[in-house]
């Protein structure tokens, strides 16, 4: 197994939120990376961490975090580290991230702000491994030197992909329709009102539909002309997102027309012995299986099947035939850490073995 010279120093932009906890709890005890900065708002800034009230997760805070001191989020000496994991909030991670980024910092970011962007890469590492080529690219574009921005995807799109992944693979995918039923964290701290959500499904989520169609198009397409361009693939995707009472996890509906025809047994075979670069590879954050598949007639459920593979793997269970497109099956994943937090630090996992951190 690969394993760094030295310790890679990391810092996380917006520490204190939802996505920001999540990191700091799947960061403990990394056998790679070490946190030296922690960034929070203005009212925070100068408090120690383990001082900052407002933990949610259901573990304490981690120790290796209590004494470290928040600082303003903007790049300078107060940055000790290589590595910046962001979950800021779109409304301030775009010209931030950039910032870091030109300043000379590795950014690995949740937001959306970049995901589109022509020379980023959207990156699941079982899925897409080489799109991190276009990083000198986008290098060059920018006048960066050391710096860089990578993303992952939204945490509904991580899941369904991972799904899709080893059948495109396999069979080629032609039309895919998936509706999502996704949790409350999924909407940050405080989320949606008890009032709105308790005996109710709220069948619209501002934004969600368009990133759950367009992000599988470039994460399954292709980098062309010298690692300087993606071409996304050729897959139609329609997709419907609700909000349901269910505090982790995020539950899909997903039906699929295949390139060529193929059985039942070897669509789940398929999904079964799904692995690619990660597992090769043995990253840390990485699952032997990305791909968990149940037989069960009323699996998967978010409750029972959200910490699969150390909540790292996409749950797939009914699987059977469509009588409209192909196939069909239910999803499970967790949404904050494979999701978002932990889909993050796999990538610059990944990234280190490929040479972009740590040299």
């Amino acid at each position: 197994m690969f394993k760094p010279a030295r310790p890679i120093k990391v810092g996380v932009l917006g520490a204190t939120g939802a996505v920001g906890q999540r990191f700091l709890q799947c960061l403990d005890g990394h056998p790679w990376f070490e946190v030296t900065a922690l960034g929070a708002s203005g009212r925070n800034v100068g408090k120690k961490y383990g001082a900052v009230p407002g933990w949610r997760l259901s573990s304490d805070v981690p120790k290796y975090v209590r004494d470290i001191e928040l600082v303003e989020g903007e790049p300078g000496k107060d940055w000790d580290c290589e590595i910046i994991f962001s979950s800021l909030p779109s409304d301030i991670a775009g010209e931030t991230e950039e910032r870091f980024a030109a300043a000379g910092y590795k950014v690995f970011s949740n937001a959306r702000n970049h995901r589109t962007d022509p020379d980023v890469p959207l990156m699941i590492p079982e899925v897409n491994p080489d799109h991190s080529s276009i990083l000198r690219y986008q290098q060059q574009q920018r006048g960066w030197d050391k710096g860089f921005i990578i993303t992952n995807p939204n945490c509904t799109t991580i899941h369904l992909v991972l799904a899709l992944k080893p059948l495109q693979d396999a069979f080629g995918l032609k039309k895919v329709l998936v509706t999502s039923m996704q949790s409350l964290s999924g909407a940050g701290y405080p989320g949606v009102s008890a009032l709105d959500i308790v005996d109710n499904v709220i069948p619209f989520i501002d934004g969600e539909e368009s990133k759950v169609e367009s992000e599988p198009l470039k994460l399954l397409g292709q980098l062309v002309e010298s690692n300087t361009r993606f071409v996304d693939a050729e897959i139609a995707i329609s997709a419907t997102c609700t909000r349901v009472a269910v505090r982790e996890a995020h539950t899909e509906t997903v039906s699929v027309e295949l390139g060529r025809k193929t059985t039942l047994h070897e669509v789940a075979e398929v999904l079964q012995n799904f692995q690619s670069e990660p597992q090769r590879l043995q990253l840390p954050n990485a699952p032997i299986n990305p791909v968990l598949l149940r037989h069960e007639h009323n699996r998967p459920q978010p409750f029972l099947d959200r910490e699969g593979a150390g909540a790292m793997a996409t749950t797939v269970g009914r699987l059977r035939h469509c009588s409209i497109l192909d196939y069909k099956f239910v999803l499970v994943g967790h949404n904050t850490i494979r999701g978002a937090a932990a889909a993050s630090i796999l990538n610059a996992e990944l990234l280190t073995v490929q040479g972009y951190v740590g040299n």
